[in-house]
Formats: structure tokens, C-alpha cells, sequence
């Protein structure tokens, strides 16, 4: 039972950081662009609107993911209490996996956005009438 619960806290991790993190992100903007922390992307570091627009879009995104992954994550696990290590490691496995795979996969439509809404030298397009 002990290794179940490490499991299940081990799969709350990511969501929780990806809840947290898109909180952050959508409110305090890192101030200055830099290598250290932030979204960090050749787009979204071209300059201070792109990177501000970046961190709001995927800071959308994570929260949004982290709220969905939560509980996606967690109801699996209950379906393997009791079960042995083995099982109960693979299935928190998995879900680790696809937990990383979405956290990876908003680098996409956030990447699209910045190239719909800014050019190549990160002027924002203008709306079309």
C-alpha cells in the first residue's frame, strides 16, 4: 500500500506543476527575457511582446492541462490498489508518460500562436478588417 500512495503522489506532480506554474505564468510574467527561466523558445524570445504573449498562452494551456490531468491521473491509480508493485509501477509509469507528453505537446499550438498573431522579427500582425 505504501508504494500505491508514492505512486499516486509521484502522479499528481506534474499537473500540480503545470497548475501551478500556468498560474504564475498568466499572472507574473518574468520580467526580463533570459535563458534561465521562462518559456523559452527562438520565437517567443525575439522580444518583450512575444515573450509576454508566450507566457500567457502556455501559461493557458498548463493550467487548463493541469486541471485535466489531475483527476485523469488519479482515478487509474485507484483501480490498482492492492495490486503488486509491479503493477502499480507500471500504470504510474504510463501515466507519467502521457502526463510529460501533454506537458511537451503545448509547445505546439503556443509556437502557432506566436506565428499567427507575430511575424519572423516579432512585430504583431495587424488585424485584417
Amino acid at each position: 500500500m505504501g508504494f500505491w500512495v508514492f505512486m499516486l503522489l509521484m502522479n499528481m506532480l506534474v499537473p500540480l506543476t503545470m497548475i501551478g506554474f500556468g498560474t504564475m505564468f498568466r499572472h507574473h510574467i518574468p520580467d526580463e527575457i533570459n535563458t534561465a527561466f521562462g518559456y523559452r523558445t527562438k520565437m517567443s524570445t525575439k522580444n518583450q511582446d512575444t515573450w509576454e504573449f508566450a507566457h500567457q498562452y502556455c501559461g493557458r494551456l498548463w493550467f487548463i492541462c493541469g486541471l485535466v490531468l489531475l483527476p485523469l491521473s488519479n482515478v487509474p491509480m485507484l483501480f490498482v490498489i492492492g495490486q503488486g508493485e509491479d503493477v502499480v509501477g507500471n500504470l504510474g509509469g504510463i501515466i507519467c508518460i502521457i502526463q510529460c507528453v501533454c506537458l511537451v505537446g503545448t509547445i505546439f499550438p503556443t509556437e502557432r500562436a506566436l506565428r499567427k498573431n507575430f511575424d519572423q522579427n516579432g512585430i504583431r500582425r495587424q488585424a485584417y478588417k
